[in-house]
């Protein structure tokens, strides 16, 4: 006999799990109690929705789920930031939450939740467990649920009263992963629809992917001389330096790329969803209209016919797929001055266009391409300050970009948090804006207890910059809700036992970071931004149209 919470951490050695991320509640003390049986790693957050994030962002690292435990009730409700990301970001995950005892279900307890209906269209799945003895099959569900097809996040609700219960029940191993694989015939297929094409343009991106897979997409790309473009914030699925990578089709994408899309006749799209980020809000890819031969590959038959035709549907992995076009890739065709021209576009992007201010951040960015290590990690959270890092960064390696394709502020401190933990042998920079990075600096405390050391780069214009540029478009000169005042970040970082500095004058920023990156330990550098620069494209005067 053992109680719900040794069989649920039974379950999760099972499937694998060695790191788990919470923040602690009554309402599964016994799972706690399981978690310190066997020795499973808990590394306790400071709010639920960082949490989450962080084990969003460990699950993009090791592409199996990621795992974090949340009370009921307003633990739940803080978590839905991270599972959100999940959803929209494709991301295998398993959420488990603590819930009231089952006989005081539907009399509004203290902190009662409906998790099927709140959860029900923000996750793949939801459940709540009734039964001690059939833990097992449900966290075997859960974890299969979160990885197949297109891979998403999963909750189950646990009921304090069942955890705590006894019962006898063998484990159950993980079930055989559900895998759609292209068949033969839809590669020769893909490959003679590329050759009969003139303009021909890849697009990869989606979840899936691996070192191998992008080295197999460079490898497939570059014999046939094709140009290869990257989905939102996806930068890490090729060698950025290929001569065939043209660039990215994220927010603020280059114009001629958007333009290629547009003029392409066929397009090949490689595990991404060709989402409304990609394609401009449906503009440079209509789907009315598309005006173009698309080859949809992508993991989850539901996904491919959603919104675009496809002239050829692969159900398979994009890594599947991508090894199999490198193994016998199509003959160069008449685009290879198509592909020239797009390298060139990219490179010419890649220019920097100086910003105002004695802090540029198109040179802090420059020199962190010129100067990390190929396999450091760069993650960020959203806003203005990321179209920097999207821009002028050189993406070398997989795993390198943590990012959120949803644009959830907050991000990227708990990604790097959790980057730093899982590999504190390699560098790891987070970028965020002065207003992003307040939404989760409280996770500090959970680097500092847990060792680890990431740098982040604080980017302080003293305002919510990206909603500020739309209001001056739409409403010049009427400022309201968007002015931040600020503490000093490097003082606050301090504060808790961290290493912080300010800089106000950008040729000081090599040496700022090389002394951050000494510390060994947490480090903050603030960057003080001149109020103008307010995109790579433009500034405050110019978008106001003064």
């Amino acid at each position: 006999m053992r109680h719900g919470g040794l069989i649920l951490a039974e379950a999760l050695r099972a499937h694998g799990v060695e790191r788990v991320f919470s923040v602690p509640g009554e309402s599964f003390l016994a799972a706690l109690d399981g978690l310190h049986e066997l020795g499973i790693g808990n590394v306790v957050c400071r709010q639920e929705g960082g949490a989450a994030m962080m084990a969003e962002a460990t699950a993009k690292m090791t592409g199996t789920p990621g795992v974090v435990f949340v009370t009921r009730g307003p633990g739940a409700t803080n978590a839905s930031s991270g599972l959100h990301v999940a959803m929209q970001d494709s991301t295998p995950m398993v959420c488990f939450v603590g819930q009231i005892a089952r006989g005081h279900r539907d009399r509004e307890a203290f902190q009662e939740v409906d998790y099927r209906a709140f959860f029900g269209p923000l996750v793949k799945w939801v459940a709540e467990v009734d039964q001690t003895e059939r833990l097992p099959e449900y966290v075997m569900r859960a974890f299969h649920v979160a990885q197949s097809g297109r891979p998403g996040p999963v909750v189950l609700a646990l009921p304090e009263d069942m955890l705590s219960a006894q019962a006898d029940v063998p484990d159950l191993a993980p079930t055989a992963p559900a895998v759609s694989r292209a068949t033969p015939e839809q590669i020769v297929k893909i490959v003679e629809n590329v050759s009969r094409a003139k303009h021909p343009l890849v697009v990869a991106g989606g979840p899936g992917w691996s070192q191998e897979a992008a080295d197999a997409l460079k490898t497939f790309a570059e014999a046939a001389k094709l140009p290869v473009a990257v989905s939102f914030r996806r930068q890490d699925r090729m060698d950025n330096r290929s001569p065939s990578y043209v660039g990215d089709l994220g927010v603020g994408a280059n114009p001629a790329l958007a333009k290629r899309l547009r003029d392409a006749d066929l397009v090949l799209a490689l595990g991404t969803r060709l989402g409304d980020i990609v394609t401009g809000g449906y503009e440079h890819l209509d789907p009315a209209q598309p005006g173009k031969t698309i080859l949809h590959v992508h993991p989850d038959a539901d996904e491919i016919g959603r919104v675009f035709r496809s002239d050829l549907a692969v159900v398979a992995q994009a890594a599947d797929v991508v090894a199999a076009l490198a193994a016998d890739p199509p003959a160069p065709g008449d685009w290879a001055a198509w592909t020239e021209a797009a390298r060139a576009d990219y490179e010419a992007w890649q220019t920097p266009k100086e910003t105002p201010g004695a802090v540029k951040m198109e040179r802090v960015v420059g020199w962190l391409a010129a100067n990390l290590p190929d396999d450091a990690i760069v993650t960020n959270g959203a806003g203005n300050y990321a179209a920097w890092l999207h821009r002028y960064y050189s993406f070398r390696r997989f795993g390198t970009q943590l990012a959120p394709t949803s644009g959830s502020m907050g991000y990227g401190f708990p990604a790097a948090v959790a980057a730093s933990i899982a590999h504190p042998d390699r560098t790891v920079v987070c970028l965020a804006g002065d207003g992003c990075f307040q939404m989760t600096l409280n996770e500090a405390s959970t680097a500092m207890q847990h060792g680890a050391k990431p740098v982040v780069i604080v980017c302080n214009n003293g305002r919510y910059g990206t909603i500020r540029m739309h209001q001056e478009r739409q409403y010049p000169g009427r400022v309201s809700g968007t002015d931040l005042a600020n503490p000093d970040f490097g003082a606050l970082a301090r504060a808790y036992g961290g290493y912080g500095e300010v800089v106000e004058d950008g040729e000081a920023f090599p040496q700022a970071f090389a002394r951050a990156r000494a510390s060994g330990t947490l480090a903050v550098i603030e960057l003080r931004l001149d109020p103008e620069a307010l995109s790579p494209g433009a500034t405050l005067s110019e978008v106001r149209g003064g």
